[in-house]
C-alpha cells in the first residue's frame, strides 16, 4: 500500500489508489454528515413542517444532494467556478437564525426564495471578494460567528428537553429524566470519542453519539418507523416545491449573512492549501471557491436545499492525513448525492427523537461559539475592540431575545433586527470602521 504520508500527495491533482481514495472519501463524509442534516431539520421545524413527515425528509434529502453538488462544483469545476481543491461543502448554520426566523414568519417558500437570490449574490461577490476582506478583519467575522452561535444555543437545549416548537414545551414531558439521559448520552459519546481515539472514529464523533443515541431512544420506544416504511426508494426532484416569494426584508438578510460566509470561505480556502500542500491560495482559488459556493447556494434553493459553504471541520482532515487530492472529496461527494437521492435514508434520519438531535447540536452549537471565541482570540482586547464586541453582541442578541422592542419598526426593518446575525454584522462593521484606533 502506498504511504499517504509521505507528500506524494500535496498536488490537488493528484490521486490515491482507489482502495485508499474511497475510504478517505467516506471519512469526509462522516466528519460532516449530522452538521450537514441538522440545518434542514432546525429550519422545518421553524416552518411548522411535521417532524418526520415526508416535506421534513424532503428537505433532509436535499441537504444531502445539493451538498453533493456543490462539492463537485468546488472540486471539480467548471470554468471560473471551483477552487479545485479538497473542499468539502455542506448546509451552513450561519444561515439557520435568519431562515429560521423567516420561516417561521413568512413562510418557507420566502426563506428559499430568499436564498436563490442570496446565492446570486454570494456568486457575484466571487469577482471581487479579494477586495472586501478589508471590511471583515477577525473583530467582525469573530463577532458574527459567536453571534450564530449564540442564537442558536437555545434551539440546541429546547430540543435536547424535547422539542422547541410551542406544543412540546408545554407537553409534561418536556425536560423529563428520559429525554435528557438520551441527549446526554449523544453528548457522552461524543466527547469520549473525539478526544480518546484516532482517526475515522475521532472525525465521525458526533455522528456516532447520534447513532448510539437513536438505538436508546429506540430501545426506550421513542422511535417511530412509518415514516421509513412510507418513504419511496428514489428522490422525486421538485423546482421551487414551495413556489416562488419575493422579501426585501428575507433577501437583505441572507445577503448579508451570505458575505459572512464568503469570508468564512476565503479562510477556509487559505487554511486548506496552507495544511495539505504548505503554501497560500491563489487569487483564483479564492474567487473560483465564492463562485463555487453562491451557485451551490442558488441551485440548492430552487429545490429547496438551504445555503451551502465550505465546512472547516474538513479542512482538519486535509491537514490531519497530509492528502491535498480534490479527487477524494470528489468520491465523498458522489456518496451525498446517492445518499440525497434515497428517500429512505432520509427518513431515517427524520425519525430520529429531538432528544438526539439536540445532544449532537448542544456539541455543534456550542463548538460554534467556540470557533468565534477563537477567531476573537487574535483580537487585541483594548477598549476600543472590548466596546464593540460589547455593542454589537448587545444590539444583535438583545433585539432576538425581545422582538416587540421593534415592533413598530417597518417589516424589512423588524426582519432584519431581530435577526441576530444582521444586526451585529451591522453594527461591528460601522464601529470599527468609525471609531479610532487607540494609541
Amino acid at each position: 500500500m502506498t504511504d499517504i504520508s509521505a507528500g506524494i500527495y500535496r498536488d490537488p491533482d493528484t490521486t490515491p489508489p482507489l482502495a485508499q481514495a474511497v475510504p478517505l472519501g467516506l471519512q469526509h463524509v462522516l466528519a460532516m454528515f449530522a452538521s450537514n442534516v441538522t440545518p434542514s431539520i432546525i429550519v422545518a421545524g421553524a416552518a411548522g413542517l411535521a417532524f418526520g413527515g415526508p416535506e421534513q425528509v424532503y428537505l433532509i434529502q436535499m441537504a444531502m444532494l445539493f451538498a453533493g453538488v456543490a462539492t463537485l462544483f468546488q472540486t471539480v469545476g467548471v470554468g471560473p467556478i471551483g477552487a479545485r481543491l479538497p473542499i468539502m461543502q455542506g448546509t451552513s448554520f450561519a444561515f439557520v437564525g435568519v431562515l429560521a426566523g423567516v420561516a417561521a414568519t413568512q413562510g418557507l417558500n420566502v426563506a428559499l426564495s430568499a436564498c436563490i437570490i442570496g446565492g446570486c449574490v454570494h456568486f457575484v461577490l466571487g469577482a471581487f471578494i479579494k477586495h472586501l476582506r478589508w471590511l471583515f478583519p477577525p473583530l467582525v467575522t469573530g463577532l458574527v460567528i459567536l453571534a450564530i452561535g449564540l442564537y442558536l444555543i437555545p434551539v440546541a437545549i429546547k430540543y435536547a428537553a424535547g422539542g422547541a416548537a410551542t406544543f412540546q414545551m408545554e407537553a409534561e414531558s418536556f425536560g423529563s429524566l428520559m429525554h435528557w439521559s438520551v441527549a446526554l448520552s449523544v453528548v457522552i459519546v461524543a466527547l469520549v470519542l473525539k478526544f480518546f481515539t484516532k482517526g475515522t472514529l475521532s472525525n465521525a464523533a458526533i455522528l456516532v453519539g447520534l447513532i448510539v443515541g437513536y438505538l436508546l431512544a429506540l430501545v426506550l420506544g421513542m422511535v417511530n418507523f412509518s415514516a421509513v416504511a412510507n418513504a419511496s426508494w428514489i428522490t422525486t426532484i421538485t423546482p421551487l416545491p414551495y413556489g416562488f416569494e419575493f422579501s426585501l426584508g428575507a433577501v437583505i438578510a441572507v445577503t448579508l449573512v451570505s458575505i459572512v460566509s464568503a469570508i468564512e470561505t476565503v479562510g477556509d480556502a487559505s487554511a486548506t492549501t496552507k495544511a495539505g500542500a504548505g503554501r497560500e491560495a491563489t487569487d483564483a482559488e479564492i474567487s473560483g471557491a465564492t463562485y463555487a459556493d453562491g451557485l451551490g447556494t442558488a441551485v440548492a434553493g430552487v429545490f429547496g436545499g438551504l445555503p451551502n459553504t465550505s465546512f472547516s471541520q474538513n479542512v482538519g482532515i486535509v491537514g490531519m492525513t497530509g492528502i491535498m487530492s480534490r479527487h477524494v472529496v470528489t468520491i465523498g461527494a458522489l456518496i451525498l448525492i446517492v445518499c440525497g437521492l434515497l428517500p429512505k435514508i432520509g427518513a431515517v434520519i427524520a425519525s430520529m427523537p429531538l432528544p438526539v438531535l439536540g445532544g449532537g447540536v448542544i456539541v455543534m452549537f456550542g463548538m460554534v461559539v467556540a470557533a468565534g471565541l477563537n477567531v476573537l482570540s487574535e483580537v487585541e482586547m483594548n477598549r476600543r475592540n472590548m466596546v464593540i464586541i460589547a455593542v454589537s453582541l448587545a444590539a444583535g442578541l438583545g433585539l432576538n431575545l425581545v422582538p416587540t422592542a421593534v415592533q413598530y419598526l417597518p417589516g424589512v426593518v423588524k426582519t432584519l433586527a431581530t435577526s441576530a446575525v444582521a444586526p451585529t454584522a451591522l453594527v461591528a462593521i460601522v464601529l470599527n470602521l468609525v471609531l479610532p484606533e487607540e494609541i
